[in-house]
């Protein structure tokens, strides 16, 4: 019986860029192996398949990597016809990339800002804190008066978009608790309360 080498994806358990991925993966039905890594281990084995040593990496069947999630995500969404997460149409496909990449970069700040509260006190620059929270909050509010009156992100349908933000916004509330941004943008929270109900989201909620 020939063996059927399976795709692996490698990730860390908080990654909201790696949940994105496996979201992807499982509204596509989209069958992979799921290594979780420690990206300080020494023995970590992202750096061989990435460069830059980030998660996700997804490695390919034929042994290829793609990285990063943006590569990923269209790659997954292509490879199978069910249910287009990124539609085809050059407008709303735009729309729905313009949505991610909010998402992402709001993801981008609070990592940032994370990583440097994890650092000795006398090492923190509290200004740089301030500035990656300061485009987090601004994210946030310009995502939660575009989702006003609206079920789904684009076209009334769900799609990437939907995805991305939900995963941002489990990030932000994995590590950000005290920003209750829930009372803050209640449209997002509304919106929010729609995607964790969905088995993807409840199958990649992060771990505090």
């Amino acid at each position: 019986m020939k063996h059927i080498n399976i795709m692996k994806l490698l990730y860390t358990i908080n990654s909201p860029y790696a949940r994105k991925v496996r979201i992807v993966a499982l509204e596509k039905h989209v069958e992979m192996d799921l290594q979780e890594v420690v990206l300080s281990a020494p023995d970590c084995p992202v750096k061989n398949y990435n460069p830059l040593g980030k998660v996700p990496v997804l490695i390919l069947d034929d042994g290829d990597s793609l990285y990063d999630s943006r590569v990923i995500v269209e790659y997954l969404d292509n490879r199978t016809p069910l249910a287009h997460l990124i539609p085809h149409d050059n407008g709303s496909k735009t729309a729905v990339r313009r949505w991610e990449a909010l998402a992402d970069g709001i993801c981008d700040a609070a990592v940032a800002a994370m990583l440097e509260e994890r650092k000795p006190v006398e090492q923190q620059s509290q200004a740089f804190i301030e500035k990656q929270m300061d485009k987090v909050m601004r994210g946030l509010g310009v995502l939660n008066l575009d989702i006003i009156k609206k079920k789904w992100c684009v076209n009334e349908t769900f799609s990437l978009a939907d995805i991305a933000v939900g995963c941002a916004l489990g990030y932000i509330d994995l590590r950000f608790k005290y920003l209750n941004w829930q009372d803050k943008f209640p449209n997002l929270a509304k919106h929010y309360s729609l995607l964790v109900k969905r088995p993807s989201f409840k199958q990649t909620m992060p771990v505090a």
